[in-house]
């Protein structure tokens, strides 16, 4: 029964993985430009041509279907990964892994910063993900990977960032954007928290005379890891977005564009 299941984990994670014909990147950063402005500790949002991530597009309702770190290029690391521009990322068939950035170069990107980082926590972070290299990517059952079946499976809005929490949960079993956020919450650095608000009683004094009043109080509540999508590092207010068009210095005035006809 095992060697049934894991031929059919097999054949889906095939079909998953083909790519989809009708994927147009509109991208005008190349390789260069990428590798100019990135810096390790980097996230690499993609939205991918895959058939997994149409469906993973739909269920988080956003462009982006899979994040990947980045471990920079010509580093203390170049000697075990190579000279080139590294990613560390979780893939579907292979688990976690570490790829050349030129693997996105044909594909639309984003790129987002982590905000404050000293160079000890970014070590740390850095140092977490290395570590992981060699988990597996989260397919533990059947179950898990029909959820990506359908481009567009039919599930209520309210529903759908649910069915991306499916999974073993077992610590040695990673999807792309979780894996990442678990590295950064490693050193306590949030990404989307929860925020409550509490109203507490304060006593002040105005001319001598004492006073009660209310004050606002905002509290930040850690998410469970497992619960991030790669959008999230798009939509946080602690992240950074990095375009290198802007980086290298943008100037609408020299582009040469032709009037309409």
């Amino acid at each position: 029964m095992f060697q049934i299941f894991e031929k059919l984990n097999k054949l889906i994670v095939e079909w998953l993985q083909k790519p989809i014909k009708e994927y147009e990147n509109r991208s005008p950063f190349n390789l260069r430009d990428l590798e100019s402005v990135m810096q390790p500790g980097d996230i690499i949002l993609v939205d991918g041509n895959q058939r997994v991530s149409s469906a993973i597009k739909y269920l988080t309702q956003s462009t982006w279907s899979h994040a990947a770190f980045y471990l920079g290029k010509n580093n203390k690391f170049s000697q075990k990964f190579g000279t080139d521009a590294i990613l560390i990322e979780s893939d579907l068939k292979d688990g976690v892994i570490a790829v050349p950035l030129s693997k996105y170069e044909k594909f639309n990107t984003r790129i987002c910063r982590p905000a404050g980082l000293s160079d000890l926590e970014k070590e740390k972070v850095i140092e977490f993900m290395i570590d992981s290299i060699g988990l597996d990517y989260d397919r533990k059952n059947i179950i898990d990977l029909m959820r990506y079946l359908l481009p567009q499976p039919p599930v209520p809005i309210r529903f759908r960032r649910r069915m991306l929490a499916l999974g073993s949960g077992t610590p040695s079993k990673v999807i792309c954007s979780t894996l990442i956020a678990k590295a950064f919450q490693s050193i306590s650095y949030q990404i989307l928290p929860v925020i409550q608000k509490e109203k507490k009683l304060k006593e002040v004094s105005y001319r001598g005379v004492k006073h009660s009043q209310y004050i606002e109080k905002e509290y930040y509540h850690i998410r469970h890891y497992s619960l991030f999508v790669p959008r999230d590092f798009d939509l946080s207010p602690f992240f950074s977005t990095i375009k290198p068009t802007i980086e290298k210095g943008f100037n609408y005035k020299e582009l040469p564009i032709k009037g309409f006809e």
